[in-house]
């Protein structure tokens, strides 16, 4: 299935409209222009908002020696010796190479740490952690929930977890296991002292007895949806559970080895506006959280929906969230970038630009994608005020379509950002993405 995140999260439907106020108008635009304009139209706004955003915080990050490293770490990279991750790409280049790789996938060009998702409805991404498996330093399948039963608190996704898999990846390489974990308990009780130990007692217990390096843990976003993090009491129980779910794991030890502990990374969205609202999580709560969490899966992604359709994660705006996050300069920030886990999405969008059928549209994966240039043969096009490839169709309708997918060099542009901050990535999901795309970790 065509899924960006789990569904049952929800949590990503309106983080464009919050930061994109007159989209609509935009898109009304578009759909009753010319053909030929439709394009100057639809990027119009999201060139704008982008050169807004850079005159404030954008500067050049790369420096001659970032550029050495860059090029030292391509070294043997099939997709850089055939020259693939250029923005002159065509629909015959993607068909004919997107399942080749290098033969030696044992070899890291990410020198950061890379955290790759998986989901129980994607098989593809099962057999990529494993032939891909020393590309990962974490990986995170996406297992269990969390919830509230009258009183009571239960751990539900045991039945989604696959041993043979995890024995399998063990022999593969030295991944480190971290299955997802959302908070579906209503924090109301939840964060009472009694129900917030015994909720961390349950997780460190699944741990223990599944041979987990950890969990990724996600509730922020739940929490924003309960509308409890304007208190800020509340919000203060909120992040000392994280802190004490942290500390806990860090005082355990992991089946691997009696001297390495646990690991909590913790998933965090993008702020939601250039003005922090209450509900989003901002550079006071990484600073709080910074000892307790490994990690912080950032959602650099999901910026456009099929009310605001456009490019998946302009560059521009990674940019000014990472700015937001961790300031400008100074060693605390370095340091904390080291934690920022920058998300990089393997699926894409197709969207409907018609205002007869009202929009829509939605996520696809590789397969999708593929399928798209077989039938349609489009000429790919590069938004460089985005960093992303896109291209127009008509479907058997004549409603005219706008399709965004990663390409190579997308995805190379966002991990030449993370590499200048100093930070790992975190991809949503890998089942949805070509082969080539790992030639690029």
């Amino acid at each position: 299935m065509a899924k960006k995140r789990d569904q049952r999260s929800g949590t990503s439907s309106g983080r464009g409209e919050n930061r994109i106020h007159s989209s609509s108008r935009q898109l009304e635009r578009a759909n009753s222009a010319p053909d030929g304009s439709k394009l100057v139209i639809l990027f119009f706004f999201f060139f704008f908002v982008s050169s807004v955003i850079a005159v404030v915080v954008y500067r050049l990050r790369e420096s001659s020696s970032s550029s050495s490293s860059s090029s030292s770490s391509h070294k043997g990279s099939y997709v850089y010796s055939r020259g693939l991750v250029t923005a002159d790409v065509n629909y015959r280049d993607v068909l004919s190479e997107n399942s080749k790789a290098s033969q030696n996938i044992s070899q890291r060009h990410y020198t950061y740490p890379v955290l790759a998702y998986i989901t129980p409805w994607n098989s593809h991404g099962y057999e990529m952690a494993k032939r891909f498996n020393s590309k990962f330093t974490h990986l995170s399948p996406v297992w269990y929930e969390l919830k509230s039963e009258q009183t009571n608190l239960v751990l539900e996704g045991r039945h989604n977890v696959d041993r043979g898999w995890i024995s399998d990846l063990k022999k593969a390489g030295e991944a480190l296991i971290l299955p997802r974990v959302v908070l579906e308990a209503s924090p109301a009780e939840l964060l009472k002292k009694k129900q917030r130990n015994k909720a961390i007692n349950i997780i460190v217990t699944e741990c223990k007895e599944m041979g987990y390096d950890g969990i990724v843990l996600e509730s922020w976003s739940r929490w924003a949806a309960y509308g409890i993090l304007h208190d800020p009491s509340i919000r203060n129980l909120a992040l000392q559970f994280v802190k004490q779910l942290g500390e806990t794991l860090h005082s355990t030890s992991s089946h691997r080895n009696n001297e390495q502990r646990l690991q909590l990374i913790y998933v965090i969205g993008p702020p939601s506006s250039e003005k922090l609202q209450e509900h989003d999580f901002g550079p006071k709560d990484l600073e709080t959280l910074s000892e307790a969490v490994d990690g912080f899966s950032l959602m650099t992604y999901d910026f456009s929906n099929p009310h605001n359709p456009g490019p998946n994660a302009p560059l521009k705006w990674i940019q000014f969230v990472l700015r937001l996050l961790l300031g400008n300069s100074g060693s605390r920030s370095k340091s904390l970038a080291s934690k920022i886990l920058l998300g990089i999405n393997f699926y894409g969008n197709d969207f409907s630009l018609s205002r007869d059928s009202g929009g829509g549209g939605g996520a696809i994966i590789g397969r999708d994608y593929l399928a798209l240039l077989e039938k349609h043969r489009p000429d790919l096009q590069w938004d460089k005020n985005s960093g992303e490839h896109f291209f127009f169709y008509a479907d058997d309708r004549d409603i005219r379509h706008a399709v965004f997918y990663p390409s190579l060099k997308s995805i190379s542009l966002r991990l030449e950002e993370a590499r200048s901050w100093g930070c790992g990535i975190s991809i949503w999901e890998i089942g949805q993405g070509l082969d080539y795309f790992f030639d690029l970790l």
